[in-house]
């Protein structure tokens, strides 16, 4: 059975994966940034397997990872190392290569290059030489988790790694306290379990979280609770192994108090007495900090009293 990658319009030339034979194209000089599996080698996509093969080498964070990676698909392509202790000449010669017309192609240990990654500097390079940089898309550990948490998705802040020092991370962690959006967190295993209590502390006991170990691997696991209950596990349990990586909701919102829902009301019959309901919700809402819908529905509750007693 063949079936045709689509990569645009470029010269053909022959890889076999899981013995599918496949059509891979020769690729136009310029860097090209494939993802890669972050565990399991079957999340490959066609796309990412044709460039690999295509290129004329591959530079890779760790060779050895890389390696096991071509290996399993028979691509043969050379490796090169490049990794954060490459300097600029390093990335000069790249830059080189690819003005004499050579295809490279960027990975990273596991996911997508550039995250949590030191394939940024060489990205740049490229751009600032007008040299083309091509994304393949494909495995993130980022996304995998935020879909395995269970949080929600419409708005999320990526931090990546925490300071590794107790004071810098709880510092840190105040200023992400107050993001409207779901943290997502790479993580040490022997760090999680401190890491996880300084959350609890610093970002409230009661924030709904989850850490992902070993995503799309044999032994994944995504353990879900509040930090308060999941650092409590961590705790006595101890370090789990593997890859890690934690999300964090945002906090729950605390129901008003008597004595705030009192003094909304006090704020919206002053209001209401000069103006419509909608601009005096609008008004009360800027003031107090109160949800506007939360308000709206209040001042409409309010006049329509009023004009029942009336």
């Amino acid at each position: 059975m063949t079936d045709r990658i689509d990569t645009g319009p470029r010269g053909p030339s022959t890889y076999t994966a899981f013995g599918l034979a496949a059509e891979a194209e020769a690729l136009p000089a310029g860097l090209h940034v494939v993802a890669t599996p972050i565990g399991n080698l079957r999340d490959v996509t066609f796309r990412a397997l044709a460039t690999l093969a295509a290129a004329d080498a591959v530079l890779a964070e760790d060779t050895r990872v890389t390696r096991t990676l071509l290996a399993h698909y028979g691509i043969t392509t050379p490796l090169v190392a490049y990794h954060e202790h490459s300097n600029a000449a390093v990335r000069e010669r790249m830059v080189e290569r690819m003005k004499g017309g050579e295809a490279l192609a960027l990975v990273s240990d596991a996911g997508t290059p550039l995250v949590s990654d030191p394939g940024f500097k060489l990205v740049q390079a490229a751009i600032e030489a007008g040299i083309p940089v091509t994304p393949i898309p494909g495995p993130s550990a980022v996304m995998t988790a935020i879909v395995a948490a269970g949080l929600p998705t419409d708005r999320f802040f990526f931090e990546g790694f925490l300071p590794q020092k107790s004071g810098a991370r709880r510092n840190r962690m105040e200023a992400l306290a107050g993001i409207p959006g779901t943290l997502v967190l790479f993580e040490s295993p022997h760090r999680l379990p401190e890491m996880l209590a300084d959350a609890a502390d610093i970002l409230g006991p009661g924030r709904p979280a989850a850490v992902a170990r070993e995503l799309t691997k044999f032994y994944e696991t995504v353990r879900r609770g509040t930090l308060a209950s999941l650092s409590a596990t961590f705790a006595e349990e101890g370090a789990p192994k593997g890859e890690v990586v934690v999300v964090i909701g945002t906090a729950p919102e605390e129901a008003p108090t008597e004595a705030e829902d009192d003094a909304l009301d006090a704020a919206l019959t002053a209001a209401l007495s000069r103006h419509s309901i909608k601009d005096a919700a609008a008004l009360v809402a800027e003031e107090t900090g109160r949800p506007r819908k939360v308000v709206y529905t209040r001042a409409l509750a309010l006049a329509r009293r009023t004009d029942a007693d009336g």
